[in-house]
């Protein structure tokens, strides 16, 4: 992140930069857990229980972001 960062003296202009990226990131991120939890399935190989937390834990992730 560091060496992608613009040469400059205001911190605005950095904290601006800065801001956008991680927008960039977050939507990627949403991506990605939305991926994994369409596609999840029972398989089985553990409890319906840790099954169900998991995606709920997942779910508060992307209603966080």
């Amino acid at each position: 992140m560091k060496s992608t960062l613009p040469k400059t003296e205001s911190a605005k202009i950095i904290m601006r930069f800065m801001e956008e990226r991680s927008q960039i990131v977050n939507k990627s991120f949403v991506g990605k857990l939305l991926s994994i939890l369409t596609t999840m399935n029972f398989d089985g190989s553990r409890t319906m229980h840790e099954h169900v937390i998991e995606m709920t834990n997942i779910t508060t992730r992307l209603k966080s972001l």
